[in-house]
């Protein structure tokens, strides 16, 4: 069990950093090229969640894969162990994306 913790920790802060690292790195682009930096970033914010949780996971047809054979096998518990990444990666890509409301003020 600590292996399989210690890997979803991972997957929502990899996820959550994606999203922060990006929206703001964005925001510095935005003010270099004139554009409104919290419009920008509460844009990328949003687009980029679906790439986070993708990159904390390792890939988009992987963990389908682990998940499609194992359930087709019999084998429930890494299906369930996969799926249960994908929610930890989701809700960091999530919270990312909040925090980078809140500090806009849009939050």
């Amino acid at each position: 069990m600590n292996v399989f913790l210690s890997k979803a920790v991972l997957d929502f802060f990899i996820a959550c950093g994606i999203v922060l690292g990006g929206a703001m790195l964005g925001g510095i682009g935005a003010v270099v090229s004139l554009q409104p930096p919290t419009q920008t970033m509460l844009d990328i914010a949003d687009r980029i969640k679906i790439w986070a949780l993708a990159a904390a996971v390792g890939g988009t047809i992987d963990p389908m894969r682990v998940i499609e054979s194992n359930m087709l096998g019999g084998n429930l518990s890494p299906a369930i162990k996969q799926i249960l990444y994908l929610v930890f990666a989701f809700l960091g890509a999530h919270m990312g994306s909040e925090l980078v409301k809140w500090v806009c003020g849009k939050g």
